[in-house]
This record gives C-alpha cells, sequence and structure tokens, in this order.
C-alpha cells in the first residue's frame, strides 16, 4: 500500500501532514486479515506524510525468507520519513509477512526511544553522541542510510522563485536582527526584486529535532555570534519566532502565515511546492539546492570508522551548505532471530533498491563507497541473512557476507569486511549480553 495524498491549499497541508499514519501493516496478521486501503487506514499524530502521486512502486523480489509474520517498530526523524514510509511499503510488497511501523516523532525523541529499547529501531539526522550511545542498554549501530539537504523555505508576498541569502543574513534573521522582508541587507542581495515592507516570521522546531541539530550546527559554525548566544542541539532556545512540530508542522506554518520563513527538509518543500531561496556557500556563491550541489558537499566528507559525521560548513564552490546524512539506529543483536533477519534484510533494501527511489522523492543517494561500508557494518545484526551490495568502483567483490550467512547467492566478502563482534563491529557499542524487549 503506497497512500498517495494531493495537496492543495494550507489549510489542507496543515492537516493532512500531522494526521497521515505512517503504520505499513501490510503483511497478513492473521489468517482472516486483509490488507487495508488507503481510505481505511487510521491517522496518528506525529506521523509521516504520504508519498507524491504519480512515483512508481518497486517490484524486486526479496531474498528474505520469514516463517512467520514479523512485526518491527520504529521511532525518529521526520527528516526522511516520507522516503521511509515509501521504503517500507515497497519492501512489505516483497515481503508480504513483515510489518513495519515507524512513527515520525522527531529525532530527540526517536533517539530516546531506541535508548530505553522500546522500539526495534530508530533514526537520527544526528547521530548519537557518545553520552547517549553510553546509555543505549542494548548497544546501537549508526546507519547513515540516506542524506539530504535543509532548505530555508519562505512565504514572501509576491516573492516566488530566485531569493537570495547571504549568509549573515540568514543569520541575522534567525536572531531576530533582520526584522522585515525589504530590510537593506536582503534587498542588496536582491536588485530587482519587489521585497514588502512584511515582517518576517521565523518558524523553528518546538520539539527535539535533528533537522534542528543540523541547522544549528551550520549557524554556530558559520556566525561567532550565533555560537556564543544560541548553539546548537536538538533543542536551542530560539531568539525570535514561532514553533512547530515536526518538518510536517514547520512546513504547514510557513505555507499558511505570510512573511514566514523556516528550515525544512528540501523534500517537504519540493512535494509542497513552497519556494526556498538560494544560499551563500562557505566559497562566498550562491548555491541551491539540488542532486549535484548537495552531492558535491557529501563528497566533501570523509567518513570514520563508527560512520558518525557531521558536515556544518562544507567545502567546494559549488556544495550546497546545509546537508546531513540521515542514519537508521539498530541494534547489533535482537533476540528473535526472524527480527534480526528482517532488520538486516530492510537495511539492504536501503541500499540497494532504496537508493534508486531517494532522488524521486528529493533526498541524496549514498556514495558507493558509504552504501559499501554501511553493508559491512550491518551484517553484525543477523548471523542468517547476508547483505548483498554493488561494490564500489575497482573493487571485484559483490556482496559483504556475514559468517554462518546460508542466503544463496551471497557468500564473498566485502574487503575490509571483518566477522562481526559485539565489540569489535566498527560503529558498534554493546554491553553483553545485548538484547532488545
Amino acid at each position: 500500500m503506497i497512500l498517495r495524498l494531493t495537496l492543495t491549499s494550507p489549510k489542507t497541508i496543515a492537516a493532512a501532514l500531522s494526521g497521515v499514519a505512517l503504520t505499513i501493516g501490510l503483511g497478513a496478521c492473521g489468517p482472516s486479515q486483509t490488507t487495508p486501503t488507503a481510505t481505511d487506514t487510521p491517522a496518528a499524530p506525529g506521523a509521516s506524510p504520504a508519498v507524491a502521486p504519480g512515483t512508481p512502486t518497486t517490484t524486486t523480489p526479496s531474498r528474505l525468507d520469514l516463517q512467520q509474520n514479523v512485526l518491527l517498530s520504529g521511532a525518529g526523524a521526520s527528516f526522511p520519513a516520507p522516503l521511509y514510509q515509501r521504503w517500507f511499503a515497497d519492501f512489505n510488497k516483497a515481503n508480504p509477512k513483515a510489518r513495519i511501523n515507524y512513527q515520525s516523532v522527531g529525532s530527540g525523541a526517536g533517539v530516546q526511544q531506541f535508548i530505553n529499547g522500546t522500539v526495534d529501531f530508530g533514526a537520527s539526522d544526528v547521530a548519537m553522541s557518545d553520552e547517549e550511545v553510553q546509555k543505549a542498554k542494548n548497544g546501537v549501530l549508526m546507519l547513515p542510510v540516506t542524506a539530504g539537504g535543509i532548505v530555508l523555505a519562505y512565504n514572501v508576498p509576491g516573492v516566488q522563485t530566485g531569493l537570495k541569502l547571504p549568509r549573515d543574513v540568514y543569520v541575522d534573521i534567525f536572531l531576530g536582527n533582520i526584522k522585515t522582508w525589504n530590510d537593506p541587507k536582503i534587498a542588496a542581495a536582491n536588485p530587482g526584486v519587489n521585497l514588502p515592507n512584511t515582517p518576517i516570521n521565523v518558524v523553528y522546531r518546538a520539539d527535539g529535532s535533528g533537522t534542528t541539530g543540523v541547522f544549528t550546527k551550520h549557524l554556530s559554525a558559520v556566525s561567532p555570534t550565533w555560537q556564543s548566544k544560541v548553539g546548537d542541539g536538538k533543542t536551542v532556545s530560539w531568539p525570535v519566532g514561532t514553533g512547530a512540530k515536526g518538518n510536517e508542522g514547520v512546513t504547514a506554518q510557513i505555507a499558511q502565515t505570510p512573511g514566514s520563513i523556516g528550515y525544512i527538509e528540501y523534500g517537504y518543500a519540493n512535494q509542497n511546492k513552497i519556494p526556498f531561496a538560494t544560499l551563500q556557500n562557505k566559497a562566498g556563491n550562491f548555491v541551491t539546492y539540488n542532486d549535484q550541489t548537495a552531492s558535491n558537499a557529501l563528497d566533501a566528507v570523509e567518513l570514520p570508522e563508527n560512520l558518525r559525521a557531521f558536515i556544518a560548513d562544507p567545502e567546494g564552490a559549488e556544495s550546497y551548505p546545509i546537508v546531513s546524512y540521515s542514519w537508521l539506529l539498530v541494534y547489533p543483536k535482537y533476540q528473535d532471530p526472524a527480527k534480526a533477519k528482517t532488520m538486516e534484510a530492510v537495511v539492504e533494501y536501503a541500499l540497494t533498491e532504496g537508493q534508486r527511489i531517494a532522488p524521486q522523492l528529493g533526498y541524496i543517494p549514498l556514495p558507493p563507497k558509504v552504501a559499501s561500508r554501511v553493508a559491512t557494518v550491518a551484517q553484525a545484526i543477523s548471523p542468517d541473512y547476508n547483505i548483498a551490495v554493488a561494490p564500489p568502483a575497482g573493487t571485484p567483490d559483490t556482496t559483504a557476507a556475514s559468517p554462518g550467512a546460508t542466503t544463496p547467492g551471497a557468500t564473498t566478502t566485502t574487503p575490509g569486511a571483518t566477522t562481526p563482534d559485539t565489540t569489535t563491529t566498527p560503529g558498534a557499542t554493546t554491553p553483553s549480553p545485548a538484547t532488545t524487549p
């Protein structure tokens, strides 16, 4: 099932984005149950928005062989929620016995639920801190599975496209130092644009948010004033503005409030046809977000062994300045072998078919070398499944293999892969024993 939703007005956006459930209840849970349609799927607060109409589906057969129904529950970032919805729906089509429930509650809440062990996986747009990792009683593998850009979306009467914002200007807007749209600093960067004498209404995330963490880390890198007065984190004390919950809520608030500006993931702006500014990057150039400028920014960063990286202010003449990986948070070991196998198969899907789908919804495909490294780390999840991914250019092997796995056609080992171990797997910190509820 893929929920299809056309948003035609700001009020429709506000209602729809806050009310669509991301419960992919597609596998039969009992002999008498049938798959619900979009019209009988219940709404849940905080769930992610529906995918764009007309997006083609994926039907590649799965190698996952489940003998019973499996439910995976997850919670976290709203940044990748539209993409996750598509992934989990397509994954279920190939695996009818697998059901995946993901709630778009924000990175902060998702990390906390993961730490508490109340979900099977979490999601965050900011990699977990050392302190958070230490609190995760069941350990954690931090797996970057997608990436995207944060745009400054706006609703300025009479200005539909082409707004340029220099670095010092957008910092001052969010500091509250620039208060109207016809401010001389904005006008100087936009000659010929009829900027109205309209008050600027800043919209920010009211919930604990990885999107906020990425955005404020960028502002801190750009501006010593921001760093000293506000700082960075999933939650900060905003100098000015109105709060809204989730990328969904910020998107809706901008759409229905003339004079507003806020930070949202590109896919939300793209799907809802909300204009966003061209931003000045570290090299001093004005760059519009697109697949290429976002990829340029990712290429400027080398992921460390634990796959945790922060891209505060990327180098490069044509790099878009605000991008981030988004991480799945999974346990190195699961008490239920069927859950472990299913979770590893979900990661495989995300690294293969999922990457081909990502650009359709406004996300950046992972570089092949990153996907290969993520696959190697994820082999620790289950000894009964092998993740098969295409290798980076110049490497001959096609599979990162789990020792003991019996999946046909997946027996070779990606160079650099090591025997999965709860104490030595890159990116994992696991006390012993490590089990999920």
